[in-house]
């Protein structure tokens, strides 16, 4: 008798969207607590625990849904909410930059689950877009004032808001060949590191002006996100440390939270009022980087 020839799908591709983000934070996790300048107590854990705390997880959970659902606007969501609640600028920014680390985490593994992520375009940003994002921290540390180029970069996004809104509003949106993407990810994970936020702003909105799926394009960019976030967020400890670990903790559970929640939407939301808010958001947000970059607010 013939044996019938049993075929196993290899599930270890499957296994890695799940095991490979998870084993770089629990990594980075152990060695921000062996290298904290602060001792860690049951009983600090507990004082930790606040009203601070509880509005820094509400932070967290909205940045971070935003985020999730519109591919763009976590930094600036959680930092001017930080700043609105009282914590120091300096505090604010490495406190988002630790956190979103362990966000874009989640938020990988949630877009993965709910099948927002086209694989080819995936593989198109991560690469380039950790490149730029190395480039962009090393050059701003020596060479270039973020601050001074933030409006200039603002001015390019307020037009890839426009195109976007204008996209959405016709009946049939035709879907143009993404020429030079890995020139576009670099750039986003450039502007990303010199301007203390870019990445979905930059990245989302150009694919999106061309007509792109807002599913897919979300998805891939939020998954992709973890990586140039992981590079640059990498770099930030070994040099800068961690000064509040009641801010960082907040926003990282708040994050998590709402990760699946954010991937879940995106899922859910009508194609065109998603192009619409998204580059609302993008027009309002680069407003408000303009007026403050030029001292008017």
């Amino acid at each position: 008798m013939e044996a019938k020839s049993i075929s196993i799908k290899p599930q270890s591709p499957k296994i890695l969207w799940y095991a490979i983000p998870v084993l770089l934070l629990i990594l980075t996790a152990i060695y921000l607590i062996l290298n904290s300048k602060t001792a860690f107590s049951l009983d600090s854990a507990l004082a930790a625990v606040n009203n601070d705390f509880f509005f820094y997880t509400l932070v967290g959970l909205a940045a971070q849904l935003v985020d999730g659902t519109l591919g763009m606007a976590y930094g600036i969501t959680s930092t001017s909410s930080l700043l609105a609640l009282g914590v120091p600028p300096a505090v604010s920014s490495a406190s988002v930059h630790v956190a979103e680390m362990f966000t874009t985490g989640a938020s990988a593994i949630s877009h993965y689950r709910f099948g927002n992520i086209n694989k080819k375009l995936l593989k198109s940003l991560v690469i380039p877009g950790v490149l730029g994002a190395v480039a962009g921290a090393y050059l701003l540390s020596d060479f270039i004032n973020g601050d001074f180029i933030k409006p200039y970069i603002s001015g390019y996004m307020i037009i890839l808001g426009i195109v976007i809104i204008r996209k959405a509003l016709q009946k049939n949106i035709v879907k143009k060949k993404t020429k030079n993407i890995n020139i576009l990810a670099a750039f986003g994970g450039f502007i990303d590191s010199i301007g203390g936020g870019g990445w979905g702003p930059v990245v989302t909105s150009t694919l999106l002006g061309q007509g792109r799926d807002p599913r897919y394009t979300i998805g891939s960019v939020n998954a992709s996100e973890f990586a140039v976030s992981f590079a640059s967020g990498i770099t930030f400890i070994i040099f800068q440390g961690i000064s509040n670990w009641q801010v960082v903790a907040g926003l990282i559970i708040g994050g998590v939270i709402a990760s699946p929640f954010g991937a879940f939407l995106v899922n859910k939301v009508r194609r065109r009022p998603l192009m619409i808010l998204v580059g609302v958001v993008v027009i309002l947000l680069s407003l408000r980087t303009i007026l403050k970059g030029f001292h008017l607010i």
